[in-house]
């Protein structure tokens, strides 16, 4: 029950950024992989699409973490 807290929590969190956060925190993200982007790439996105990646790439780092 709490793992899907946390889930709920991390998905409401990333819900509430703008673009230009979800931009910079895909940017800087830290994680066993690296999000290497092109800034014409994300531009091509929708903002919803851009929070996708970026929860996932979270919540992976998260479950390798525990």
């Amino acid at each position: 029950m709490n793992s899907a807290r946390n889930f709920e929590r991390l998905a409401r969190s990333i819900s509430a950024l703008d673009r230009g956060n979800v931009e910079k925190k895909i940017k800087t993200f830290k994680g066993r992989f690296k999000l290497d982007f092109t800034e014409e790439y994300m531009r091509s996105l929708t903002v919803d699409r851009l929070r996708h990646i970026l929860f996932a790439a979270v919540a992976t780092k998260r479950r390798k973490a525990n």
